[in-house]
Parts: C-alpha cells; structure tokens; sequence
C-alpha cells in the first residue's frame, strides 16, 4: 500500500487566480478540482493547473503552510511559483 503524502499545493485557475490547498492524494485532489468537486472556489474556475507542491511529513505541517501561503500577497506567491518553476526548468527540458 502506498503511504499517504501530506502536500501543500498552489493551483491556477481558469480566470488566473491562485487557490491554495492541503491533500495526502495530491492526483485525487487534482481530478475532484477539475471535475468541479474540489473547494467551492474552484468549481466555477475550471480548468485548474497545478503550479506549487511542497512535500511535508505530516499532515499539521502541511496544514500549517497552507496558512502561511494564504498570508502571502499575490505577488509573493507568484515569486514562490517562479523559484519551483526555474528549479525544474532543467528537468523539464532533459526529458523532452
């Protein structure tokens, strides 16, 4: 049986906002957003993308910084997204 991940996850929603969420199942989650049965924001901003994943051990921490992100402005959180993003950006393009 796999072991459940607590994640903190970053979502872009249709109209370009960002909603902020916890899971164990982040693939789960991510299905029920988009077939609008995720958090009431989301459900009438279909289609969502996952922009942000941070791992965490247990699901308090991973609570805990889903607070802490919701705190931030809009443009730090895009700078959050950026850093993950230019992180991956070698991995991405070695596996084209």
């Amino acid at each position: 049986m796999k072991e459940k991940q607590n994640v903190t996850y970053m979502l872009r929603c249709s109209d370009g906002t960002l909603y902020t969420g916890w899971t164990n199942n982040i693939e789960k989650r991510l299905e029920a957003h988009n077939a609008g049965k995720g958090g009431k924001y989301t459900r009438v901003r279909t289609p969502v993308e996952l922009v942000y994943l941070e791992e965490h051990e247990t699901k308090q921490e991973a609570m805990r910084r889903e607070v802490q992100i919701k705190q931030l402005t809009r443009k730090e959180k895009e700078r959050l997204i950026a850093v993950i993003s230019n992180t991956l950006l070698p991995i991405r393009e070695s596996v084209k």
